[in-house]
């Protein structure tokens, strides 16, 4: 595949494509994903950022700024004579307390204020359940569009609330976009039965040829399925001219040496042509704006642009900046109470925490094993994805805790033999390439895997802290196991949890509440890795 992708934002002309023609017609396409409910600006552990270091000009984003910039480069752009569209690559849902406490109201209130044209379904758009994805719907006036999802068994949702796709008149201009949201956010969230996952090259390429059919030449997918598998849908679907992505969070900038990939990052398709695939990131730190040119025939004959970083010299749009400080009041004095103290900063951080032993995992760990082990629990497991943010070193207050663990899961008790728990690690182990959140973080049990081996044989041994004294992991044993209530229904693949576990009880207090009260009995609180996760070198 690296043979086939370009690292570098391209002029697709100097690739060998048809150089521009007289008909030539430039858009401009500004973009963010996965901004996860971060409403208010953040810090650079992408948890809320509290007034003071706003003030001082250390923090990013926030909804207000993410006006700002849009809205500047908006009116700068179609003053000039330029076409522009404004995209959402989805998960607005889930990731602060805004969400926690309004269930997707504000994200709906200010996209609307923004002017969004379009938006991707993702994951976590379903994480309340259908019925909240489809109460969203009625709130913003522009559609929310998902082409993966067949939606004919559900109560909840139609086609008329999420669509397929949708064709936006950009002066004069038809442009088509298609969409396609990851086929396990069965797993990873809470869609339900009825909502049924078509594979999503087949369902995109059907998109392509509905559209080609009504002669909408210029195409975009607007998905909601990482990186890795924007550049496989690149490289099998026909007539997709640009992908805009979410879902991996993954930083593309043209300019930006720590950079994960170029921006765009080019990939070629089943034609031969060269198709540009952009994401933002998360958490609204940024701004993407790709510039893409198209000949009179909808091929694609240039694609540059960049990544902005809205920082501190981006000002806050005035009105969209009262209105979210005025939600914010009821929930920040609770928020504001100091639970305990850290004498470094606790890292959290998805890169890590979804492929190796973090700091942040073995806290969260280490908090519910204390809290039960008195039950006779001896493990503790808990999935890298439910770990949303860093801690910073000093105080540390309960909103910062909600930041890390904003899913309100509770802490769910059960039995299960040692081949269910490595069954459960072998999940956990399954998909780490991809970053997938299902990354096993553990206590009371330590590991070493082989991330070359095959997805199923990756463990190379397990060993159980028992009473002091470490022992292999026993498949005929029955161990007492805790998690959160999430994985333990078998959400992130985690089946065995649901399908074997015994005696289970899913209701016990809430994760953040425990971690809190842990952080608080411990404080000052030293973070700190053991090896307890160790890979083959």
């Amino acid at each position: 595949m690296l043979a086939r992708i370009l690292g570098s934002t391209a002029m697709v002309a100097a690739l060998g494509i048809a150089a521009p023609v007289a008909a030539e017609t430039t858009l401009h396409i500004l973009h963010i994903n996965d901004l996860h409910s971060r409403i208010q600006p953040i810090n650079r552990f992408d948890s809320t950022c509290n007034a003071e270091d706003d003030a001082a000009g250390e923090c990013f984003g926030g909804v207000a700024r993410v006006a700002t910039a849009i809205n500047t480069l908006r009116d700068e752009l179609e003053g000039a004579g330029e076409n522009v569209i404004v995209l959402d690559a989805g998960d607005q849902f889930q990731g602060s307390l805004m969400y926690t406490t309004y269930k997707g109201d504000v994200e709906a209130e200010f996209m609307e204020a923004i002017g969004f044209d379009a938006m991707a379904v993702g994951n976590h758009e379903f994480d309340d359940g259908p019925e909240n994805l489809a109460r969203f719907t009625d709130m913003v006036s522009f559609p929310v569009i998902s082409g993966n999802l067949d939606l004919s068994q559900s109560n909840v949702l139609n086609d008329d609330m999420v669509p397929d796709h949708v064709v936006l008149d950009v002066n004069g201009m038809q442009v088509g976009v298609i969409s396609a949201l990851a086929t396990d956010t069965a797993e990873t969230s809470s869609p339900g039965a009825a909502i049924i996952f078509q594979d999503e090259i087949d369902a995109l390429q059907a998109d392509v040829d509905a559209l080609t059919e009504q002669g909408v030449t210029m195409i975009i997918a607007l998905t909601h399925v990482g990186l890795p598998q924007d550049m496989r849908i690149a490289e099998a679907v026909t007539g997709i001219d640009v992908i805009v992505g979410g879902h991996s969070h993954t930083y593309l900038s043209s300019s930006d040496p720590n950079r994960a990939g170029a921006y765009p990052t080019m990939v070629t398709n089943p034609a031969g042509e060269f198709v540009p695939i952009v994401q933002a990131y998360a958490y609204s730190k940024y701004l993407g704006h790709l510039e893409v040119t198209f000949d009179d025939a909808g091929n694609v004959i240039y694609a540059g642009g960049d990544t902005m970083v809205l920082d501190a010299s981006v000002t806050p749009d005035a009105a969209i900046a009262a209105r979210v400080a005025e939600l914010a009041g009821p929930i920040e004095e609770a928020m504001a109470e100091v639970i305990g103290e850290s004498t470094a900063v606790i890292e959290g951080s998805r890169e890590v925490c979804r492929a190796m032993e973090c700091a942040m995992g073995n806290l969260v760990a280490d908090a519910m094993l204390d809290r039960v082990r008195a039950q006779g629990i001896q493990i503790a497991i808990q999935n890298g994805g439910g770990l949303r943010a860093t801690i910073d070193d000093g105080e540390i207050t309960m909103g910062e805790v909600f930041t890390v663990l904003p899913f309100q899961n509770t802490v769910a008790t059960f039995q299960l033999t040692g081949a269910g728990v490595l069954t459960a690690l072998e999940n956990g182990l399954s998909q780490v390439a991809d970053g997938a959140g299902r990354f096993p973080q553990v206590a009371g049990l330590r590991y070493t895997w082989d991330a070359d081996a095959e997805p199923g044989s990756r463990v190379v041994s397990v060993e159980v802290d028992m009473d002091g004294t470490w022992t292999p992991l026993d498949p005929a044993v029955i161990y007492g196991v805790v998690s959160n209530n999430y994985m333990r229904g078998g959400g992130d693949g985690y089946s065995v949890f649901a399908a074997d576990g015994m005696n289970a009880y899913d209701f016990g207090p809430g994760l953040e509440e425990v971690v809190a009260t842990y952080l608080g009995a411990n404080s000052p609180y030293t973070p700190y890795t053991d090896g307890r996760i160790t890979e083959v070198e």
